[in-house]
């Protein structure tokens, strides 16, 4: 039989050792809205990338689409509201279905970003293969492939003449 003294000593010790072993866990953890956590639930369009699920605004990563006041051209020169017609083209997608979004992570315009699901249709890439929103460079060239194509079948924006959103805001 063993017979410990000090009992003060001991526990002490123990709860440092405890301290040093949780401690360092809690930086582990994923933090809530910051690349960790996945949003679902059903979304509406705030704009071509933009949406919300719930009361969380979140852009939909490596795309830009016209802003809602943008304007482009048909290939008649009729001027058309492409802004609102890619907001249209997001309502369409993801309207009444279950969104998941993941790996949110800091945006540009100070809310999340996300790439965002309905099922297995990555809602970012289907925005851009139907042209109505372009691979934004600031996030490398995830969505380059689904430009082209929309590019050479002539899809949404690329119908007609239109500005690039980055520029566009850069001149409004």
């Amino acid at each position: 039989m063993i017979t410990i003294t000090g009992g003060k000593k001991i526990y002490s010790i123990m709860r440092k050792q405890i301290l040093l072993i949780i401690f360092p866990l809690l930086f582990l953890a994923p933090t809530p809205g910051v690349g960790n956590d996945d949003v679902t639930g059903k979304a509406i369009a705030i704009d071509g990338d933009t949406l919300r699920i719930g009361s969380m605004e979140i852009g939909l990563y490596g795309i830009d689409a016209p802003e809602l006041m943008q304007t482009c051209k048909t290939r008649k020169g009729k001027l058309q509201q492409c802004g609102d017609l890619a907001r249209q083209s997001l309502a369409g997608l993801i309207r009444g279905r279950k969104i998941v979004c993941e790996g949110l992570r800091p945006g540009p315009e100070g809310y999340p970003t996300a790439l965002c699901f309905i099922g297995p249709i990555n809602i970012n890439e289907n925005m851009v293969a139907d042209g109505w929103a372009m691979a934004d460079p600031r996030d490398g060239k995830e969505f380059v492939r689904a430009e082209t194509f929309a590019k050479r079948r002539q899809e949404g924006l690329w119908r007609g003449t239109f500005q690039a959103p980055w520029e566009w805001r850069l001149k409004n």
